[in-house]
Protein backbone atom coordinates (compact mmCIF):
# COMPACT_ATOMS: atom_id res chain seq x y z
CA UNK A 1 0.00 0.00 0.00
CA UNK A 2 1.20 3.45 -0.83
CA UNK A 3 1.61 5.91 1.98
CA UNK A 4 0.42 9.50 0.41
CA UNK A 5 2.66 11.19 3.50
CA UNK A 6 5.74 9.30 2.62
CA UNK A 7 6.23 10.48 -0.99
CA UNK A 8 8.62 14.07 -1.36
CA UNK A 9 6.42 16.58 -1.95
CA UNK A 10 7.08 17.28 -5.57
CA UNK A 11 6.17 13.93 -6.49
CA UNK A 12 3.07 14.30 -4.00
CA UNK A 13 1.77 17.09 -6.21
CA UNK A 14 2.95 15.24 -9.91
CA UNK A 15 -0.07 12.56 -8.27
CA UNK A 16 -2.26 15.16 -7.37
CA UNK A 17 -2.07 16.85 -11.09
CA UNK A 18 -1.78 13.59 -12.96
CA UNK A 19 -5.24 12.22 -10.65
CA UNK A 20 -6.87 15.66 -11.17
CA UNK A 21 -5.90 15.75 -14.93
CA UNK A 22 -7.44 11.62 -15.59
CA UNK A 23 -10.19 12.34 -13.46
CA UNK A 24 -11.45 15.56 -15.07
CA UNK A 25 -10.98 14.41 -18.51
CA UNK A 26 -12.24 10.51 -18.28
CA UNK A 27 -16.12 11.57 -18.71
CA UNK A 28 -15.66 13.93 -21.50
CA UNK A 29 -15.97 13.48 -25.13
CA UNK A 30 -13.01 13.98 -27.54
CA UNK A 31 -13.42 17.07 -29.18
CA UNK A 32 -12.62 17.89 -33.00
CA UNK A 33 -13.35 20.36 -35.75
CA UNK A 34 -14.63 20.62 -39.08
CA UNK A 35 -15.53 22.60 -41.72
CA UNK A 36 -18.72 22.83 -43.88
CA UNK A 37 -18.28 23.89 -47.53
CA UNK A 38 -21.33 25.22 -48.88
CA UNK A 39 -22.75 26.60 -51.78
CA UNK A 40 -25.71 28.59 -52.79
CA UNK A 41 -26.61 28.55 -56.35
CA UNK A 42 -30.09 29.34 -55.93
CA UNK A 43 -31.29 32.55 -57.61
CA UNK A 44 -32.06 33.44 -53.82
CA UNK A 45 -30.17 34.21 -50.43
CA UNK A 46 -30.80 30.46 -48.48
CA UNK A 47 -30.53 30.25 -44.45
CA UNK A 48 -28.47 27.19 -43.10
CA UNK A 49 -28.45 25.38 -39.59
CA UNK A 50 -25.98 22.20 -38.98
CA UNK A 51 -27.37 19.85 -36.20
CA UNK A 52 -25.88 16.99 -34.20
CA UNK A 53 -27.60 13.81 -34.53
CA UNK A 54 -26.12 12.47 -31.27
CA UNK A 55 -27.15 15.10 -28.79
CA UNK A 56 -29.08 18.48 -28.65
CA UNK A 57 -27.13 20.86 -30.01
CA UNK A 58 -27.42 23.29 -33.16
CA UNK A 59 -24.60 25.41 -35.06
CA UNK A 60 -24.75 28.53 -35.02
CA UNK A 61 -27.33 28.40 -32.45
CA UNK A 62 -29.09 31.19 -30.03
CA UNK A 63 -31.86 31.77 -32.81
CA UNK A 64 -28.78 32.50 -35.30
CA UNK A 65 -28.25 30.99 -39.35
CA UNK A 66 -25.66 30.99 -41.51
CA UNK A 67 -26.44 33.17 -44.39
CA UNK A 68 -25.63 33.04 -48.01
CA UNK A 69 -26.32 35.37 -50.57
CA UNK A 70 -27.06 33.60 -53.92
CA UNK A 71 -23.61 33.09 -55.75
CA UNK A 72 -21.93 32.91 -52.43
CA UNK A 73 -19.68 30.19 -51.36
CA UNK A 74 -19.01 30.15 -47.16
CA UNK A 75 -17.04 27.63 -45.17
CA UNK A 76 -18.46 27.01 -42.21
CA UNK A 77 -16.16 26.05 -39.13
CA UNK A 78 -17.54 24.41 -36.13
CA UNK A 79 -16.01 22.43 -32.99
CA UNK A 80 -17.73 18.87 -32.71
CA UNK A 81 -17.37 16.15 -30.45
CA UNK A 82 -14.61 13.01 -32.31
CA UNK A 83 -17.02 10.70 -34.48
CA UNK A 84 -19.87 12.96 -34.19
CA UNK A 85 -22.71 13.06 -36.68
CA UNK A 86 -23.86 16.31 -38.05
CA UNK A 87 -26.47 17.20 -40.81
CA UNK A 88 -27.26 20.07 -42.63
CA UNK A 89 -30.52 21.80 -43.07
CA UNK A 90 -30.79 24.89 -45.28
CA UNK A 91 -33.79 26.56 -46.59
CA UNK A 92 -34.76 29.85 -48.92
CA UNK A 93 -34.42 32.68 -46.47
CA UNK A 94 -38.61 33.81 -46.00
CA UNK A 95 -39.43 30.23 -47.66
CA UNK A 96 -38.99 27.33 -45.19
CA UNK A 97 -40.77 24.86 -47.66
CA UNK A 98 -38.06 24.80 -50.28
CA UNK A 99 -35.24 23.43 -48.25
CA UNK A 100 -32.35 21.03 -48.28
CA UNK A 101 -30.76 18.52 -46.10
CA UNK A 102 -32.71 17.93 -43.37
CA UNK A 103 -34.75 21.51 -43.97
CA UNK A 104 -35.29 24.12 -41.04
CA UNK A 105 -35.31 22.58 -37.64
CA UNK A 106 -33.63 19.39 -38.29
CA UNK A 107 -37.64 18.16 -39.01
CA UNK A 108 -36.77 15.89 -42.47
CA UNK A 109 -35.48 12.90 -43.53
CA UNK A 110 -32.12 13.23 -46.12
CA UNK A 111 -29.62 11.14 -47.88
CA UNK A 112 -25.92 12.23 -47.86
CA UNK A 113 -26.64 15.76 -45.90
CA UNK A 114 -24.95 14.15 -42.93
CA UNK A 115 -21.17 14.12 -42.16
CA UNK A 116 -19.24 12.48 -39.36
CA UNK A 117 -16.56 15.00 -37.07
CA UNK A 118 -13.27 13.75 -37.94
CA UNK A 119 -11.60 17.09 -38.60
CA UNK A 120 -10.82 18.57 -42.27
CA UNK A 121 -13.88 19.49 -44.39
CA UNK A 122 -16.54 18.01 -46.86
CA UNK A 123 -16.61 18.42 -50.23
CA UNK A 124 -18.56 21.69 -51.60
CA UNK A 125 -22.20 21.06 -50.67
CA UNK A 126 -24.36 22.67 -53.70
CA UNK A 127 -27.55 24.20 -52.80
CA UNK A 128 -29.04 24.30 -56.30
CA UNK A 129 -32.67 25.08 -57.45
Amino acid sequence: MLIFNSLPAIRRAALVVLTATICSTAGQALSADVSFVMRNEHPNAVEVELYSQDRKHVWPGGNQVYYLDDGESKQIHLSCQQGENICYGAWVSGDKQTYWGTGPNNKETCEDCCYVCEGGETEEINLVE
